[in-house]
């Protein structure tokens, strides 16, 4: 099944290229520290704005540090936020959305209820709220995400469960004792995850923008951490002194964006083809 999904998503070009700039991105996330070639942080006021070079091979920002190390190590800051987050909110979104479903009377209306308010604020608006409550840091962005995606993935969830529950061997499985426990575990939790695969895929992109823009605006990560934001508010700082921190920096977030976004619309459609006329 794996051989055959990476088949139909090589089988076009953008899939080859989401495929290639996922695995680029991921690599320089996971193998940061074996790919910079200077320590991120490290100043070096003498070499401010250097020019690319053999050294330096996208230059220095206004503090003399690598351009490049720090564009590696945003790419660590954007999968750790996206990873995290989604993952949090997809345990949490697909627990809720069975609950709602196999416990009806209680806790339905409660969790759908709890989905529609979270839901009724923009998600980078509530993200704004809330830092200015509990402040920036890279944690609490992470958190803040979670909430906001949670009901997309209980929602999605939910409306797979009502569709596999109503299922023969569902069915049988109750008549046959089964608890409720057993039958979500077993048999509906491996029977729904397809989509909400595909779903968290496409919502990468989505983390990687909403973390970029609030550490652009000094809301995100703190200082010294490079985040792909912090770069292009620095580099936009001092675009007439030098401008390829601001243009590598927006380059690795617009190729990041659309990379992801089109992988998730290949395994999509290598995944379940039948989606692909509803999307």
């Amino acid at each position: 099944m794996t051989i055959e999904v990476f088949r139909k998503i090589t089988n076009r070009p953008s899939g080859v290229y989401s495929l290639i700039v996922v695995c680029a991105i991921c690599g320089a996330a996971l193998f940061a520290p074996l790919i910079e070639t200077h320590p991120p942080n490290q100043i070096d006021v003498l070499h401010r704005f250097g020019a690319p070079s053999l050294d330096h091979w996208l230059g220095t920002d206004h503090l003399g540090r690598d351009v490049f190390s720090r564009l590696v190590n945003g790419a660590t800051i954007a999968m750790s936020v996206a990873l995290t987050s989604i993952a949090i909110a997809l345990t949490a979104g697909t627990a809720l959305g069975i609950l709602a479903v196999e416990a009806r009377a209680t806790w339905e209306r409660p969790i759908l209820v709890v989905f529609d308010v979270i839901s009724s604020f923009p998600s980078l608006v509530l993200a704004l709220a809330v830092i200015a409550v509990l402040g920036p840091g890279l944690f609490n962005v992470a958190m803040i995400v979670a909430v906001t995606l949670t009901p997309h993935f209980g929602r999605v969830a939910r409306a797979q469960v009502l569709a596999v529950r109503e299922q023969s061997y569902i069915e049988a499985e109750r008549i046959l004792g089964a608890s409720r426990l057993r039958i979500a575990v077993v048999h509906i939790l491996p029977n729904i995850m397809g989509p909400l695969v595909i779903l968290a895929s496409m919502d990468i992109p989505v983390v990687i923008g909403i973390e970029a823009g609030l550490s652009f605006i000094g809301l995100g990560v703190r200082p010294p951490l490079a985040s792909w934001g912090t770069l292009i508010y620095d580099g936009f700082s001092y675009i007439s002194q030098s401008a390829m921190p601001v243009t590598v920096s927006s380059l690795a977030l617009g190729f990041a964006t659309l990379g992801f976004t089109l992988f998730g619309e290949a395994l999509r459609d290598a995944i379940d083809p039948k989606m692909r006329s509803v999307a």
